[in-house]
């Protein structure tokens, strides 16, 4: 089991930046793939970016163009960068690990985060 603890969160106008940080501890974070996920009130989790163990980083939709995700294994930390954002970012942003290669639903994650809120006025 892995633990995972995000931070950066907070109130940003829309437009602008927020970059967020996800610590992790235990397991082996070299081979999880590592997921970003929101979750806006009343609405489902919904998945934001997933990093392989490998490199590989995909996108939802949405977020192409405007969000970065990034790994450090040396440090056991994965990063979002979040540019250009909209207030329908605006969510409950959490960071899962999984050992499934795709790591592009939530069904595929055990291990989440307490998460860190993203507010966006307009």
């Amino acid at each position: 089991q892995v633990q995972l603890v995000e931070s950066g969160g907070g109130l940003v106008q829309a437009g602008g930046s927020l970059r967020l940080s996800c610590a992790a501890s235990g397991g082996r974070f070299d081979i999880y793939t590592m997921g970003w996920f929101r979750q806006a009130p009343g609405k489902e989790r919904e998945f934001v970016a997933a990093l392989s163990w490998r490199g590989g980083v995909t996108y939802a939709e949405s977020v192409k163009g405007r969000f970065t995700a990034s790994r450090d294994n040396a440090k056991n930390m994965v990063y979002l960068q979040m540019d250009s954002l909209r207030p329908e970012d605006a969510a409950v942003y959490y960071c899962g690990a999984t050992e499934f290669q795709s790591g592009t639903t939530v069904k595929e994650y055990a291990d989440w985060g307490q998460g860190t809120q993203v507010t966006v006025s307009s």
